[in-house]
């Protein structure tokens, strides 16, 4: 086995991945950035959910909002919902894993608000019930998923987008939805305080 090689192939991988995914993304992102910027411009806030990789891709959406992105701007409202270990342990020690994003989605979710919903194969329990409260609290979802969209898949209402990468292996899936977030985040940023083309 010529580890060298495989290295390479793992860019060469990504590097696939990115440019099929770049062919089929570009609306649906855009789609996703024009109803995150109509939910800040009426003063709502961004709620986001995952687990495990995709816990970190939720908390590194909402740094970048709440702090900044590439240019100099006041913060943004965001939250993720995945931060808080005494919330997450006392609601799937009193209730169940499943509700731990729902039960806080209802809480803090309103009507206008928009939910980051993360979860590579579309089947995270926790993440379903926690788009099944968006609706229940009139949020719009934005999902980023991959391969054939899971569970998911079939519980997008009209105004709901999924952001759905073209692979079925969870690296390549993890390193587009990064690349997605940072769109999102150039997106917001350019139509809320404008900017030169990058």
């Amino acid at each position: 086995m010529d580890l060298r090689e495989r290295i390479s192939r793992h860019f060469r991988d990504s590097i696939e991945t990115k440019q099929n995914a770049a062919d089929e993304l570009v609306e649906p992102i855009f789609r996703a950035g024009e109803e995150m910027v109509r939910c800040l411009l009426n003063n709502g806030k961004i709620l986001s959910c995952g687990n495990g990789g995709s816990a970190g891709d939720a908390q590194h959406f909402s740094a970048e909002l709440l702090n900044r992105f590439e240019k100099e701007r006041p913060g943004l409202p965001a939250i993720a919902l995945t931060t808080d270990t005494s919330t997450l342990t006392a609601i799937a020690n009193d209730y169940d894993f499943k509700e731990i994003f729902s039960k806080q989605v209802t809480a803090l979710g309103q009507a206008g608000d928009v939910l980051l919903a993360i979860s590579t194969s579309g089947n995270s329990g926790n993440v379903i019930e926690a788009v099944k409260a968006g609706h229940g609290r009139e949020m719009s979802i934005v999902a980023l998923t991959g391969n054939d969209g899971g569970m998911m898949a079939g519980l997008y209402s009209d105004r709901d987008i999924e952001i759905r990468v073209p692979s079925n292996r969870t690296a390549r899936i993890q390193e587009v939805h990064l690349v997605v977030i940072h769109c999102l985040c150039d997106l917001i940023d350019t139509q809320l305080f404008g900017g030169e083309d990058v």
